[in-house]
């Protein structure tokens, strides 16, 4: 059955959130909290992707990978679709822990930067399907997924929200270099394409280093 790694990481995310919303301490030991983690608790770094804020939260991720992951699967396989969203979901976490590491209360919860894996993936292997903004707006993906990344960074630099910015693009990140690495073929096939859709990852890096951000 192709949708049983889909349904089973929805599955997950449902039961481990509905805990979450009912028990506050098992809430708190599992988000993302840069101090804990420092402290010596990865697990949070893992475990938050599955804990949400509450219900329109994990409804607006689990909609959005329901609608995306069929198009990473039947391009790349189930293996590869479970990889793009386990490797997003820690590549999310691990750009959170370096542009908060010193931010000891900082925290967070969501699947969103595995979700964002799974979204900027499709996108790369189906850049001329057509996305609906507040589904009424219709645009390209990679127009899209270029447009969502700035105004990613933009977020993480005016930090005027409660959004996990940072976890977005490293989930976007982590979808980019996976999905190139299992189908290196996008190179030759679609090379304008994959530059388009790195420049906003060249920016943040750029912006990161010039001390920007």
């Amino acid at each position: 059955m192709d949708n049983l790694f889909l349904l089973a990481i929805i599955l997950a995310n449902v039961l481990f959130s509905m805990k979450g919303f009912n028990d506050v301490s098992f809430f708190r030991k599992y988000q993302f909290h840069v101090g804990s983690i420092r402290a010596g608790e990865q697990i949070r770094m893992i475990s938050s992707a599955f804990l949400h804020v509450d219900v329109v939260h994990l409804a607006f991720n689990m909609l959005t990978l329901w609608f995306f992951a069929p198009v990473v699967y039947s391009f790349l396989g189930n293996f590869s679709f479970v990889l793009v969203y386990f490797g997003s979901l820690i590549f999310g976490s691990l750009l959170t822990m370096l542009f908060h590491k010193d931010d000891y209360s900082y925290s967070a919860v969501g699947a969103s930067g595995a979700v964002t894996g799974v979204l900027y993936s499709a996108i790369l292997l189906q850049p001329d399907m057509m996305l609906g903004i507040f589904f009424i707006i219709p645009i390209p993906a990679y127009l899209f997924g270029i447009l969502y990344l700035l105004y990613s960074i933009y977020g993480m630099k005016a930090k005027n929200d409660n959004i996990g910015h940072t976890a977005h693009f490293g989930g976007a990140v982590g979808g980019y270099v996976i999905t190139l690495l299992k189908m290196p073929s996008l190179l030759q096939d679609n090379l304008l394409m994959v530059i388009l859709l790195a420049i906003p990852i060249v920016i943040l890096f750029v912006m990161a280093k010039m001390g920007k951000l």
